[in-house]
């Protein structure tokens, strides 16, 4: 029988979980003790990392510094992240905190919910608070402003209260109670039971994804923010993630991570992976590898490439698992899995701007990008966790490949995915950065993964500028971007000043304050063809550099020294690997997109314009406004410029007749087989010294394509000929 008076058992019960809370609350908020202290607003840094920082795996080669050790100057990057920290600073964390709070039955103090994906029904809701923890930690350890941290730990003593007022249900007939009193969420267990019964989505969505979300935005509140409290409820969490699956046979875990949507659980090893490196509990080790899925995970190993179809978010986080799970137990099958998963990603299923290949959110077929080009392509999320695998891989093996992927996603999808004003109520995010004809990006995506993961992108820029290896010898600057990195085990300071990526001259200075010796390995970026210079103090330095590598300049430093670094911007042409007449444009690093509202592919005739040099420079002309070309009567503009305008990314070659300059042939230009025609042949093997280098690359290409059968003997004439009387610039 209700009570009279309105006041319930389960009210009682709660009220009683509370008061216990209230001392906690009171002694953490808004300052948790033993705080990381981060990068001060105006620069300086902590002298040691966050206190919850994991130990460094002994399968490091190279490790990062802590986000508190680096700071950004002024750039494209800042600008978009401050806009985004804007929007953590004023959004409302009781409206993030709503669903909690009425799950747990306590007070709402009014707030409605975000909205998108977090309704007061969704079964996805909760996620997204996750995510807006994370970014404020990460917003905290990166610019010192108190006003991040206090936020994060309102949000943790709330989500606190609700874990506590759950608690109190444990063992009742309450309908919503639950089966640990270590569960949080922003729904009752429901959705839990049913996954393990084998629901499809809609009737549930991907549970264990919201679960890895609110785990990750504690555990970054503990390492970036330092608040004790945070490591606590996650832990809790760990034990009722054990408690659920710990008794579940290999088979049913198999079917269970099968499920499309339904069976998603982002990067739940991770974090389990994570808890055990922080407290050395073996469950939690177990929990983590219960997130093996085994189908994928073995395909992986013996290489085979069975992505075709898969759900591309729902499987890019495994990987980062496995690797975590690697290096807390050395089984070399893990690190395998994640090793080759990355190579079937990078470069067989990537877009020009380092988005992912497919259809919507699911992988295309390897080496297929052309015919997978849609409205809806390159889901941003699928860059964020990329990004967080390269960045992994990089750390045990220093392979110059992963960083040149980083720089491609980076400031190619990330730096075009927030658009460039500012809102207090929107985070104006891309979900889907779309590369079909006459595209345009749709930005918002409050409460939604990309809106979340987006939050995360922009507020930790600094976090791969500069690597250390394992032993301190060695400083890796991987990105240019200005930025001042403090490390005081060595006694350096290292400040960098460069206007990249919008100075075409792609210069960077590197200033020294500290002494001692180190090995500093600048990275060489992938589309250098103008050269890579390198001053220290300003004598050149012969380093034998190569597209793609890095070089190294070992030696005693003094405070004082300049390091000054230039990689002149060069225009390139990408094919696709699919359809070689499906191209794309980039200008150094930065991704060059077609302004046109046609929506068509629009058709582009180079050859006849190209000098012996193969400069592109005299082909793309300059067009007024910065880092903006034309060619063939169309504009073509950096993507990183942030607007809702339509645009093409990749656009049509168009090259009927083999043709020199002005001088013609006759001849169709006719592909081969490997898809390429005759002129893209001949100009691969460019640049020509002179005009013989040019007349014996057709030479060669008339031959084969003779012997091939795909040329007559007339026609190799014509087109010999033809190279030997044209007249091309050098």
């Amino acid at each position: 029988m209700p009570d009279p008076s309105g006041f319930s058992r389960r009210d009682a019960l709660r009220l009683t979980a509370l008061a216990t809370a209230i001392p906690a609350f009171q002694s953490m908020f808004p300052t948790a003790a033993g705080a990381a202290t981060p990068a001060a607003a105006g620069g300086g840094a902590a002298s040691a990392p966050a206190p919850g920082a994991a130990p460094v795996p002994a399968s490091w080669v190279v490790k990062p510094f802590d986000n508190t050790q680096v700071t950004l100057d002024s750039s494209l990057f800042t600008a978009n992240r401050d806009r985004v920290l804007n929007f953590l600073s004023a959004y409302p964390a009781d409206r993030m905190l709503a669903v909690f709070r009425t799950n747990a039955g306590l007070d709402t103090h009014g707030a409605q919910p975000p909205g998108g994906w977090e309704t007061a029904d969704g079964n996805l809701r909760g996620h997204y608070a996750g995510h807006f923890l994370s970014a404020l930690c990460l917003a905290y350890a990166g610019t010192g402003e108190r006003k991040y941290k206090d936020k994060a730990d309102y949000m943790v003593t709330a989500l606190g209260q609700c874990q506590d007022a759950l608690a109190a249900l444990v063992g009742t007939d309450d309908p919503g109670a639950p089966s640990h009193a270590g569960y949080l969420a922003a729904y009752p267990e429901t959705q839990y039971v049913k996954l393990e019964q084998y629901a499809t989505y809609p009737t549930i969505w991907a549970p264990w994804y919201t679960c890895h979300m609110i785990m990750r935005g504690l555990l970054d509140a503990h390492q970036h923010a330092g608040n004790a409290q945070a490591f606590a409820i996650v832990r809790g969490m760990g034990d009722w993630a054990y408690s659920r699956l710990g008794r579940l046979p290999r088979t049913q875990l198999d079917r269970m991570w099968k499920i499309y949507i339904a069976g998603e659980y982002n990067a739940m090893p991770v974090v389990m992976a994570d808890l055990y490196a922080l407290t050395g509990d073996e469950k939690y080790l177990t929990t983590a590898k219960c997130f093996d899925n085994t189908y994928l995970f073995e395909a992986a190993v013996a290489d085979q490439d069975t992505l075709d179809g898969e759900h591309a978010n729902q499987h890019i986080p495994q990987y980062q698992g496995y690797l975590e799970i690697f290096e807390q137990t050395g089984d070399e099958r893990y690190f395998t899995a994640a090793k080759n998963f990355w190579d079937m990603v990078v470069p067989h299923r990537t877009y020009l701007d380092g988005g992912m290949a497919g259809s919507g959110e699911i992988f295309g077929a390897r080496d297929v990008i052309a015919r997978t080009i849609q409205k809806d392509n390159a889901e941003t999320c699928c860059v964020y966790n990329m990004l967080k695998l390269s960045r992994s891989l990089f750390f045990h093996t220093a392979d110059p490949k992963y960083m040149q992927y980083y720089e491609r996603a980076l400031y190619g999808q990330i730096l075009a995915s927030r658009r460039n004003t500012s809102s207090d109520t929107d985070p104006l995010l891309t979900y889907f950065v779309p590369a079909n004809p006459g595209a345009h990006r749709s930005y918002g995506n409050l409460g939604t993964c990309c809106g979340g993961t987006g939050l995360e992108s922009h507020a930790k820029f600094q976090d791969s500028v500069y690597f250390s290896s394992a032993d301190g010898s060695t400083l890796y600057v991987n990105l240019y971007l200005p930025s001042t990195l403090h490390w005081p085990e060595r006694g350096l300071t290292v400040s960098q000043s460069t206007a990249y990526p919008t100075d075409p001259a792609g210069t960077s200075t590197l200033a020294v304050d500290g002494s001692g010796r180190l090995d500093l390995r600048l990275r060489v970026p992938y589309w250098t063809e103008g050269g890579f210079t390198v001053r220290v103090n300003g004598v050149p330095q012969h380093l034998g550099a190569r597209p793609g590598g890095y070089v190294s300049v070992d030696r005693t430093w003094r405070s004082g020294d300049r390091v000054e670094i230039a990689a002149p911007f060069t225009l390139r042409i990408e094919r696709a690997l699919d359809d070689p007449a499906t191209q794309g444009v980039a200008y150094g690093p930065v991704p060059l997109v077609i302004r046109s509202s046609a929506t068509e592919y629009q058709n582009l005739t180079l050859y006849k314009d190209y000098p012996l040099s193969r400069d592109l420079s005299r082909v793309f002309r300059p067009a007024g406004a910065p880092m903006t070309f034309t060619a063939g009567g169309l504009t073509l503009a950096p993507f990183y410029v942030d607007t809702t305008d339509p645009y093409h990314m990749y656009f049509k070659r168009a090259e009927p007749e083999i043709v020199f300059g002005a001088t013609g042939t006759g001849v169709e230009n006719r592909p081969g087989a490997d898809g390429r025609t005759f002129l893209d042949e001949v100009w691969d093997a460019g640049p020509f010294r002179n005009w013989g280098g040019l007349v014996s690359s057709v030479s060669r290409v008339a031959d084969a394509r003779v012997a091939a059968g795909g040329m007559t003997g007339a026609e190799r004439g014509a087109v010999v000929r033809a190279a030997a009387r044209a007249d091309l610039p050098s």
